[in-house]
């Protein structure tokens, strides 16, 4: 036997086991990602609830169509507010990483609604579907809020990072009752973040084996990943939206956030964060961040 003829059964037995294994265990990373805790978050903060960051907290549960059950808080202001802004969090992540987003936008006059996205947090739902229902759940959440006759909702905007980012844009292309829009550090589609994500993980960025990755999870959660397009998303929204991104994000890449504001309507504004990461935009960010958006949901939601 050659070395050339060896070299690729080699290479054709490793295809297969790749393909195996991605196929096999694929479907289990998209859908049911590993999740942050309560207990992961009390290992470096005491803030796990609004009422420990001395807001006023409302426990809620909202049921979606399909019957899951969404953990929810409501930080309501005491008289009038400035509008209402909705936190959504990233993928694996839980609305305890909102707590300090609601802490900063209470204190600037908003209503501040969080909650875990479905198979997230204290949330039920069996799979994540990166937007294409949860975008529905958003506009749950907004016909919660509208019913609410005790409480002066105003306009509503809404703050996503990365996933939740990208779930805000999908729902502000349907849902014309969102005012505007932060979305920081989120993906253009999910088929193109999915070969990054193969990239990092095993080392293939051919895009035959994300396809493979890709069929078995659609099928177990009814959804067609080709849809879950913010890039898609943004040609629909004329609404004021603020993209953010740090430069040196390892996980979801700043010129996913620039491709999305070449491509959004205006109003749109672009804000890059020098040596921020994915998750330490409000650490590297500082009181320049923090302004730029209180000041960006001052001008658009009151």
């Amino acid at each position: 036997m050659s070395i050339f003829v060896a070299l690729l059964i080699f290479v054709g037995l490793f295809l297969i086991t790749a393909g195996a294994i991605i196929f096999v265990f694929g479907p289990l990373l998209l859908l049911q990602p590993h999740l942050r805790t309560r207990e992961w978050y009390s290992t470096f903060t005491d803030f796990l609830e609004p009422r420990d960051a001395q807001l006023p907290q409302e426990d809620i549960v909202l049921d979606t169509k399909e019957g899951f059950k969404l953990s929810c808080w409501f930080v309501k202001q005491p008289g009038g507010s400035r509008g209402t802004i909705i936190y959504l969090h990233g993928i694996g992540d839980c609305k305890i990483g909102g707590v300090p987003y609601a802490q900063l936008f209470y204190r600037r006059g908003f209503n501040v609604f969080l909650y875990d996205s479905r198979r997230h947090g204290n949330s039920g739902g069996h799979y994540c579907t990166f937007g294409f229902y949860e975008k529905h759940d958003l506009s749950l959440a907004i016909d919660y809020l509208h019913g609410r006759s005790d409480a002066h909702i105003g306009n509503i905007g809404v703050f996503g990072t990365s996933m939740g980012a990208a779930v805000a844009l999908q729902a502000a292309a349907i849902d014309k009752r969102i005012a505007a829009v932060v979305a920081e550090a989120s993906f253009t589609d999910l088929r193109t973040v999915m070969v990054d994500y193969q990239k990092r993980t095993i080392k293939l960025p051919w895009h035959f084996l994300r396809n493979l990755t890709m069929s078995r999870p659609q099928r177990l959660a009814h959804f067609k990943a080709r849809f879950v397009s913010p890039i898609h998303a943004v040609q629909s929204v004329h609404k004021p939206v603020l993209f953010i991104h740090g430069t040196d994000d390892t996980r979801i890449r700043s010129e996913y956030s620039k491709a999305l504001y070449d491509n959004a309507n205006q109003p749109k504004d672009l804000f890059l964060i020098p040596r921020g990461d994915h998750t330490n935009l409000l650490n590297v960010g500082g009181s320049e961040y923090e302004t730029r958006i209180v000041d960006f949901f001052e001008k658009n939601l009151e």
